[in-house]
C-alpha cells in the first residue's frame, strides 16, 4: 500500500507564491514517477507537472509552464510544488499522484500526461483571488 499525503494549500492573491507538498510513505519510491494534477470545479482532472524520482527530468502543461517548478527530496521521501505569479484560473483542488516506472521511464510520464496514475493523494485546494 502507498500513502500520499499533500499539504500546503491555501488562500493566495492573484500574483502570489504557494509552495505544495506530497510526503509518500509505503513503498520504495525510486521506481516511481511522481506528478502533481489538479481540478477546478466544473472541470475535468488535469496534468500539471511530473518528475522521475530518481532523475532530474521534469514535466509541465503549457499552462504553467515558466511560473510552477516541481522538485523532490528524495531524502525526505517529498515532492513539491513550487507555484508562483499565481492566476485565478489556478484555483483548483492540488492532488499528488505516482506511477511505477515498471514499463519504462517514458510510459510513466505519458501515464501520467494522461491523467493515469496507481496512487493518488487525498487532494489539497488552492484558491486564487482577483
Amino acid at each position: 500500500q502507498v500513502q500520499l499525503v499533500e499539504s500546503g494549500g491555501g488562500l493566495v492573491q492573484a500574483g502570489g507564491s504557494l509552495r505544495l507538498s506530497c510526503a509518500a510513505s509505503g513503498r520504495t519510491f525510486s521506481t516511481y514517477a511522481m506528478g502533481w494534477f489538479r481540478q477546478a470545479p466544473g472541470k475535468e482532472r488535469e496534468f500539471v507537472a511530473a518528475i522521475m524520482w530518481s532523475g532530474s527530468n521534469t514535466y509541465y502543461a503549457d499552462s504553467v509552464k515558466g511560473r510552477f517548478t516541481i522538485s523532490r527530496d528524495n531524502a525526505k521521501v517529498t515532492v513539491y510544488l513550487q507555484m508562483n505569479s499565481l492566476k485565478p484560473e489556478d484555483t483548483a483542488v492540488y492532488y499528488c499522484a505516482a506511477k511505477s516506472v515498471f514499463l519504462g521511464s517514458s510510459k510513466a510520464i505519458m501515464a501520467l500526461r494522461n491523467n493515469e496514475a496507481d496512487y493518488w493523494g487525498q487532494g489539497t485546494q488552492v484558491t486564487v483571488s482577483s
